[in-house]
């Protein structure tokens, strides 16, 4: 990805975080990005160009900052199962701006689907996606449960996590005790799965 490029979706992250999907402007995003509307229309043609993009680079900067490896050069399948799942979902919680900023666009983009469905389809499969790496993990933890169960499992965790990281953002509750509500619920639902067998 090419240096303007890259700019311009880190100022859409920072515009729909700030002021909502509704509040993006092109010419206030070339402004944060520093850059052009002509390169910003260039690159992504329109605003639901600039809306699809902006939530894929979302997506892509949340796999960066809750990385599959735990320590440093070890491979995720050398890596506790359990262990990783906890890491990628209660990386969630951390109180860096980057973090802050990627899960309140989330939320906005996610909020702006409700009235607008431009990016529904985007959105359900980077959703999906995400169930999916939470129920393959689940799955390693608990291999003899039923499929439909660790994706039950795996639908209720993240849309716990959704809940509560938009507490948190909105300063409903502290990162810690959404940590800890969130590896309370891991707890639980892998309990439940290791109850069950095929």
């Amino acid at each position: 990805m090419s240096d303007r490029r890259r700019a311009i979706l880190e100022g859409a992250a920072r515009v729909i975080a700030r002021r909502g999907v509704r509040g993006l402007r092109v010419t206030d995003l070339a402004a944060e990005a520093g850059v052009s509307t002509a390169l910003i229309y260039y690159h992504f043609k329109d605003r639901t160009g600039i809306l699809r993009h902006a939530l894929a680079f979302i997506g892509d900067r949340a796999d960066r900052y809750t990385g599959a490896v735990d320590e440093v050069g070890a491979a995720p399948s050398t890596v506790d199962p359990h262990r990783l799942l906890e890491r990628i979902l209660l990386l969630e919680f951390q109180d860096l701006p980057e973090v802050r900023e990627n899960s309140t666009a989330w939320g906005e983009l996610r909020a702006h689907t409700i009235f607008d469905p431009e990016l529904r389809d985007e959105l359900t499969a980077a959703g999906a996606a995400w169930v999916e790496e939470v129920a393959g993990l689940l799955a390693a933890v608990c291999p003899a449960a039923p499929g439909t169960a660790v994706t039950a499992a795996a639908e209720r965790l993240t849309a716990l996590l959704e809940g509560l990281s938009g507490r948190w953002l909105s300063g409903l509750l502290p990162a810690a005790h959404a940590r800890d509500l969130m590896r309370g619920a891991i707890g639980v639902e892998i309990g439940q799965l290791g109850s069950l067998t095929t």
